[in-house]
């Protein structure tokens, strides 16, 4: 995964607030709503671009999605970045 799709989907505020939910623990996405206040198409829009950037993993549960982080992609991505940092000393 490329840090710069990784970087562009943390960039955004509301994006950063919902991850910072979801460290809690798995929430529905009528759960992470209530958080916000935008329309349901651009919560689903937000919530699109942290699982391509898999930032976020979605499973059904009867009529819900339930999102959660995806851990392993954070310490990928913590790996990368001081891959990274290691390589400009």
């Amino acid at each position: 995964m490329p840090l710069s799709r990784t970087f562009q989907a943390l960039a955004e505020p509301n994006r950063q607030k919902i991850l910072d939910l979801l460290k809690a623990g798995e929430l529905s996405v009528s759960e992470i709503l209530k958080h916000f206040n935008v329309t349901m198409p651009t919560l689903s829009h937000h919530l699109d671009i942290l699982k391509r950037a898999d930032l976020i993993s979605s499973r059904r549960e009867g009529q819900q999605i339930i999102y959660s982080l995806n851990l392993s992609a954070f310490e990928e991505i913590t790996e990368q970045i001081i891959k990274f940092l290691s390589l400009k000393n």
